[in-house]
């Protein structure tokens, strides 16, 4: 068994496949995410920069300083535009989603483009969005990148390669404090913590298992943290009799490290996977991530840790650019986190929204 296992541990995919002669990426915007996920990803995977753009100048400028590959700061998205034409540019759209719409109907059609998430702050923006899109005939892809990060990487590898059965649940389960302050404009919105956060896990459950049937959901405040529209939720996605995804979220816990949770499981006929998702716990600072698999099939079944190759931030933002690129240079190479697909993460998102604002029973009414 001890050959099994390391042919397994060195045979598990985590890796996404990169263009073989990147493009140039042009950024409009320089705000955390760019900073802490775009940036470092392009520079660990070499992909080149030609500039980034930003209301606030300083900020790209300070960007610029700290990280050289970057060749240049516009003064106009007209100017980035331009440049952006002559080499043939991806559109790196880093901005708070009701931007989007007014940005895509700048860039020319045809155009190579990358949307960070969410698409839109409603279903209506996402489906302007789409519609831009289709019109202006883009290779458009949304910024889910949970879906590419090594851990999840290699969960689908994994149940791809069989060794969970036939998988019948998956949980997510996350118990931390999250420092909200560090995203203003969230404390002005009606709809937060599923667009904003759960949303990675929909559309990364949707990765796996398609659309549910059903959706029960409650998103809720936090007595601490009432500016914010919501900071805990639940949901369930029904899909058949057997097949069930859940996903539990609580940001208010400021008890300590210790009893912090963050975790996506995957539960199979024939074994188990359960992740544990560092980035969250302590944030911004994080803890390492665990990937530890079981598979009843064994002699003696015991659970076994898979080494990993990088984490959610940056490595999966290599993924959802190298998508985009791939597809862009060779349109036979499916995109997986296309506008299309990613609409369909929208619908949940608003499924989800319904459930909890119109679902529920009274007690009271309960005779």
């Amino acid at each position: 068994m001890a050959n099994y296992d390391t042919f397994i541990v060195m045979n598990i995919n985590q890796d996404v496949t990169l263009p073989n002669t990147p493009l140039p990426i042009v950024i409009i915007g320089a705000g955390g995410i760019v900073k802490d996920a775009h940036l470092p990803a392009y520079q660990l995977t070499g992909f080149p920069v030609k500039g980034i753009y930003n209301r606030t100048q300083e900020k790209a400028e300070a960007l610029k300083n700290e990280f050289p590959f970057v060749e240049k700061v516009y003064n106009s998205i007209p100017e980035l535009i331009v440049d952006a034409k002559s080499c043939n540019a991806v559109y790196d759209i880093a901005l708070p989603a009701n931007h989007n719409c007014e940005i895509l109907e700048q860039i020319p059609e045809g155009s190579a483009v990358l949307i960070q998430k969410p698409m839109g702050e409603t279903l209506e923006e996402a489906k302007q969005i789409l519609d831009i899109c289709r019109r202006k005939k883009f290779v458009s892809g949304i910024n889910f990148q949970l879906r590419y990060a090594p851990y999840i990487m290699a969960a689908r590898d994994l149940i791809k390669k069989g060794v969970l059965g036939d998988v019948y649940d998956v949980e997510v389960m996350v118990c931390v404090f999250t420092p909200w302050h560090l995203w203003d404009f969230l404390f002005d919105l009606p709809r937060m913590e599923i667009l904003y956060h759960s949303i990675h896990y929909l559309d990364m459950i949707r990765s796996f298992l398609g659309n549910p049937k059903k959706v029960y959901a409650s998103s809720i405040k936090h007595p601490k943290m009432k500016a914010l529209a919501q900071t805990r939720t639940t949901m369930i996605l029904d899909y058949d009799d057997c097949l069930q995804a859940r996903v539990i979220t609580n940001h208010g816990h400021e008890f300590g490290l210790e009893k912090q949770q963050s975790y996506v499981k995957f539960e199979g006929t024939k074994g188990a996977i359960k992740i544990r998702i560092g980035l969250s716990m302590d944030y911004p600072k994080g803890v390492p991530d665990t990937f530890e698999y079981i598979n009843l099939e064994d002699k003696a079944p015991k659970w076994k840790e898979l080494p990993l190759k990088g984490s959610w931030f940056p490595e999966a933002f290599v993924g959802t650019m190298a998508g985009v690129q791939n597809s862009y240079l060779d349109p036979t190479i499916p995109l997986l986190h296309s506008t299309e697909d990613c609409y369909e993460t929208m619908k949940l998102v608003e499924a989800a929204y319904q459930s909890s604002e119109k679902g529920g029973v009274a007690f009271s009414e309960i005779k």
